[in-house]
């Protein structure tokens, strides 16, 4: 059930990446859930809202914390289609998540593993269990479309 949920959950987030990508947005899509239960979902909203902090992640955290009524997001799980930023990063550890499931490595930005591990940080209060390549290469698929159409 665990691979099936991930792919199921990960589909989710390729779609509001793709709804990003229709936007003017980079195509990165998140899915905060709790088991079977999705509690929030987003994509990128910088453009639409000129937020640098409109990320799909802190988008998708901010409804999952308001649909618990807390920010601590204990045996929640976030489905990523692009490894997290520093920001991003940060804010999982920050909102107690207990595991990070993304499709596509980020080695520019990529703060889970590809340019450092925030969410894994032994220093830190709390540490995010990290699952890599769930649809993969549809997750980057998305995010060389939209790149392609732009140069």
């Amino acid at each position: 059930m665990g691979e099936l949920l991930d792919e199921r959950m990960m589909t989710l987030a390729l779609e509001d990446a793709r709804d990003a990508a229709e936007a003017g947005d980079v195509p990165v899509g998140a899915v905060v859930a709790k088991g079977e239960r999705v509690l929030g979902r987003a994509g990128n909203a910088r453009e639409r809202e000129q937020d640098p902090t409109a990320h799909a992640e802190i988008l998708a955290l901010r409804q999952a914390a308001a649909a618990l009524g807390s920010w601590h997001l204990e045996g929640c799980t976030i489905y990523v289609t692009l490894e997290p930023c520093a920001m991003c990063s940060g804010a999982l550890v920050l909102a107690r998540v207990d595991r990070l499931v993304y499709g596509a490595a980020d080695p520019k930005a990529g703060f889970a593993g590809s340019l450092g591990n925030l969410v894994q940080d032994p220093r830190l209060n709390h540490r995010v269990e990290i699952t890599a390549g769930v649809l993969e290469e549809e997750c980057a698929e998305v995010l060389r479309a939209f790149f392609r159409e732009r140069r």
